[in-house]
């Protein structure tokens, strides 16, 4: 059981104030209105007259500033003007966030594409050297009002406030507190080991659910995540499968990537720590967001007792695999 007294963040955001939003900005809406796969926000494509549909996202209250919120617009922004396809917000009266009635939103042009395929290493290669030309823009300037990735943000906190806030059942708590004494050291040790890096601003969430394949090959969506870190992290979420197939994916991509920018080796060595503060970190923000309506019915097994179980036994073999020599030396 859980002490969470967050209060539900979009009880008022219903289909009227959707659509008056977007006519606030200047938009005629046909009334056409289908809500998009996101938990953290809120993501509608909206019908308009003789236009095009537009996609208008809702931000979560309180999560990030405006001035961070002004950031992330401002980095995929930045892409989009050098090439790169990334889905940068709509420019509207010279702003891109907007606000109605509490709640602050941006629209987006609609965009379609596949899931991309990442089994296959051409792919990878390809989304090597896209990821490549990203970063080479991304070390251009820096985020000033968005946090950075590290073991504190990503690990101690989320940890601490899963135990403080009564969400391990009781049973499983005291190991659970082992664990992270026994992983946050393995942590450290592959940040060392990896040091010294320079960090970037990175889209931060980069897994194939952001992304879009298209003829023209990938195009990134939802910044949302973007934060200062090592460039690694938007490498190692497209990765999968055994320690072999991992290897060679990652060689891969890592063949695209050098063509537009340069890649220290000694960054996989964070692969395995950055899963093992995604994992934590994942939980902890299940948790938070628990009293929005979406959480429990899109993470059912949340809340059940199996779960955590299975999440100690998967943190437990992070504790192997953080042991083991980086995928490149292979």
């Amino acid at each position: 059981m859980n002490d969470n007294k967050e209060e539900v963040p979009y009880n008022d955001l219903q289909p009227d104030l959707i659509l008056n939003a977007v006519e606030s900005v200047g938009y005629r809406c046909d009334g056409h209105l289908l809500g998009l796969n996101s938990y953290e926000n809120r993501v509608y494509q909206i019908g308009l007259e003789d236009a095009p549909p537009v996609v208008a996202k809702f931000y979560r209250p309180q999560r990030w500033s405006d001035a961070a919120i002004i950031e992330e617009h401002l980095f995929s922004r930045e892409l989009a003007d050098l090439e790169i396809d990334a889905v940068a917000p709509l420019d509207v009266h010279d702003r891109t966030l907007h606000e109605f009635h509490g709640f602050r939103f941006a629209l987006y042009p609609r965009r379609g594409g596949r899931t991309p395929d990442l089994e296959h290493l051409e792919i990878l290669e390809r989304l090597g050297r896209f990821l490549g030309r990203i970063h080479a823009a991304a070390v251009v300037r820096s985020f000033h009002h968005r946090p950075t990735l590290d073991a504190r943000s990503f690990g101690i906190e989320p940890s601490h406030y899963l135990l403080e806030s009564h969400w391990i059942p009781p049973e499983w708590s005291q190991k659970y507190r082992a664990l992270i004494a026994e992983l946050l050291p393995l942590i450290d040790a592959g940040f060392q080991r990896a040091a010294p890096f320079h960090p970037i601003r990175l889209h931060g969430d980069c897994h194939s659910g952001n992304m879009l394949w298209t003829e023209t090959g990938p195009c990134f969506v939802d910044f949302d995540d973007a934060r200062m870190g090592p460039p690694i992290q938007d490498l190692w979420m497209c990765l999968s499968g055994t320690r072999e197939e991992r290897t060679v994916q990652m060689q891969a991509m890592l063949a695209g990537y050098r063509q537009f920018h340069d890649f220290e080796l000694r960054q996989l060595h964070l692969v395995e720590p950055l899963r093992t503060l995604r994992m934590i970190h994942h939980t902890a923000w299940i948790a938070r967001r628990w009293t929005d309506p979406a959480f429990p019915l899109a993470f059912p097994w949340f809340a059940e007792g199996r779960f955590w179980e299975n999440h100690l036994m998967a943190l437990h073999e992070q504790i192997s695999l953080m042991e083991e020599p980086p995928l490149a030396n292979d």
